[in-house]
Order: structure tokens, then C-alpha cells, then sequence
């Protein structure tokens, strides 16, 4: 199920640690793409989450975006806080402390 390129940005989500969040962009650029809309299509396909993080993954701003899963964003944001991420007016708190950018994963 999934497209060879969908499978990809699955298995890259695995990569994401709990508690840190990373982007649609840091995540296409791991993957050696530029189309980070294909990215976030991807994600939002995720057919096994949560146990595949695709939740971990937020816009570049630091807003938490959409979440297709179950619940939607009220998910999204229970998942993210109960990895001990906080969330304040739709906004992950110390952002830049948190985000991670894959250079932490040797391939």
C-alpha cells in the first residue's frame, strides 16, 4: 500500500524522536526532494498512525497544522503533549529547541 515515494517519507517519520517535532520542508530535504507538497500528501496518508509519527510532523512557522488522523488537530495536539511537547494558541513552545532536522541520522 503506498507509493514508493510515500514509503519512503513513512519509513523517514520513524526517524522523528518522541518529544521533537520537524517539518514538511526538513523532511523533503532529508529525503533529497524539493516537493514538499507531495511530502505533506504523503504524510497525511500515513496508514499506520499513530505508531508511524506522522503527528510529529508540524509547519515551518512552528504552527501545528492539520492532522488527518482520527480527532484531527485536537489529536494531534494530545499526541504532541503527551511526548511533553507544549502547545500554546496553536504554536509549539521553544520551537527551535525541539525541531529536529534529521543531521542526527546517518544513512
Amino acid at each position: 500500500m503506498g507509493t514508493p515515494f510515500q514509503k519512503r517519507v513513512w519509513e523517514a517519520l520513524r526517524s522523528i524522536p518522541e518529544g521533537r517535532v520537524t517539518t514538511y520542508g526538513l523532511l523533503a530535504h532529508y529525503l533529497g526532494s524539493r516537493a514538499v507538497r507531495a511530502v505533506a500528501t504523503a504524510v497525511g496518508k500515513n496508514p499506520d498512525a499513530p505508531r508511524v509519527p506522522c503527528h510529529r510532523v508540524v509547519r515551518a512557522d512552528g504552527s501545528i497544522g492539520r492532522y488527518s488522523g482520527e480527532g484531527g488537530v485536537q489529536t494531534k495536539q494530545r499526541l504532541l503533549e503527551s511526548e511533553g511537547v507544549v502547545i500554546e494558541n496553536g504554536k509549539i513552545d521553544n520551537f527551535d529547541r525541539i525541531l529536529f532536522d534529521f543531521s542526527e541520522c546517518t544513512d
